[in-house]
């Protein structure tokens, strides 16, 4: 049995302090320091540290210069192995709108590396399936995907991949639209998200109310709030279901943090959306077939079209909680247990909670990642 000492652990309700947390590859729970120490095999001192669960990124398509949809499995074990420095301890790689060859190829390998992933020696966070962010979706709101690959929603398509998708993202308001919700609602465990689409406020909660249970990079590729046709966006803020957002101060500005964080509470989730600049140098770069250009925090297509982001997990976290006013423990849920719960993960994943993976994170004050432990290892140390 393992303990972290002298932490402030992150539960999913509170902060708790002068209490050590005990693990081996599963969480075990709290135990007041001095037990801890008498029956510890090996104690971790946090000096002080924020003792976080793992961060869960849902919504992921590069990283260091590699890309999910260039279909190469070991881009896909770089982008692991990167992402333990922001304190990911699992995540769910994901697609652009790419040839449906390209994709089932994909989606092949997505499995087998997911199984890979599992095995205690694999040098990365853990792979939790895929999100396949398109081709479903509307050409209106197509933002930075390759429109000449955009299909009809088709559920039969998607079935024989019900095991790896874990969030599919589409527009419900295509022709098929929700005769394909239903369908997968009902045979499949995927979560549904809606995204890209140019659908109504009433088509929205259409979508919803059939299956629908989040929605994809909020306020972005969607249609937006008004008072007379709130769109895909006040569906979202309105009902319970899980609403994604970039926190970079981006692509949402920094000012509706603090609306997201009341309206959403618990079903708010942190994702980066990073492409494969995120942790590379300013200059152009490829997007599914498409240039792009990096300059600051801001990706962009040559026509001005934004096209996903750079963010670091760690830093989304900073951002909502020092722009949102919240506690440390409810800022970093939005990044685990709300992102796990979104994805259908929680059950394993996303907490401290006793009997799930231990998946943790010692970060300082500035959420800076100082270790990542996944299922009870240490995988990287700062």
């Amino acid at each position: 049995m393992k303990a972290i000492l002298h932490g402030r652990v992150l539960m999913p309700d509170r902060e708790i302090r002068d209490k050590a947390l005990l693990y081996n590859d599963k969480i075990i729970g709290l135990a007041n320091e001095d037990e801890a120490i008498a029956q510890a095999d090996e104690c971790m001192d946090a000096q002080g540290a924020y003792v976080s669960p793992g961060l869960i990124d849902v919504h992921i398509h590069g990283y260091a210069g590699v890309d999910v949809s260039d279909d190469k499995p070991d881009d896909v074990r770089l982008m692991a192995r990167s992402l333990l420095q922001n304190g990911v301890t699992g995540f769910l790689p994901t697609t652009l709108t790419v040839s449906w060859e390209t994709l089932t190829s994909i989606c092949g390998h997505i499995r087998q590396l997911a199984k890979e992933s599992e095995q205690t020696d694999f040098d990365g966070a853990q792979i939790l399936g895929m999100h396949m962010e398109g081709p479903f979706i509307n050409p209106s709101k197509k933002g930075a995907q390759n429109e000449a690959y955009i299909l009809a929603p088709d559920a039969e398509k998607v079935l024989s991949f019900a095991d790896v998708i874990r969030v599919l993202t589409f527009a419900p308001e295509m022709p098929g639209g929700l005769a394909f919700t239903r369908t997968l609602k009902e045979k499949t465990g995927i979560a549904l998200s809606i995204g890209h689409t140019s659908a109504t406020y009433d088509q929205a909660m259409d979508a919803i109310h059939q299956g629908v249970t989040r929605s994809t990079h909020t306020f972005n590729a969607m249609t937006g709030l008004h008072h007379r046709d709130p769109g895909v966006v006040g569906a979202a803020l309105t009902t319970d279901i899980y609403t994604e957002l970039i926190p970079d101060t981006f692509h949402v500005n920094k000012g509706l943090f603090p609306l997201m964080a009341k309206a959403k509470g618990d079903r708010l989730v942190l994702i980066t959306d990073a492409l494969r600049s995120a942790g590379m140098p300013d200059g152009e770069y490829e997007n599914g077939g498409q240039i792009f250009i990096l300059k600051g925090i801001e990706c962009r297509l040559q026509d001005g079209t934004i096209a996903g982001s750079v963010l670091r997990m760690n830093h989304g976290v900073r951002n909502l909680r020092d722009y949102a006013s919240l506690p440390m423990y409810q800022a970093v849920r939005a990044a685990s247990l709300n992102a796990a719960e979104s994805a259908n993960l929680a059950e394993k994943k996303g907490s401290l909670t006793a009997g799930k993976d231990a998946d943790i994170v010692l970060m300082d004050d500035r959420c800076e990642v100082l270790k990542t432990i996944v299922r009870g290892a240490v995988k990287y140390s700062r």
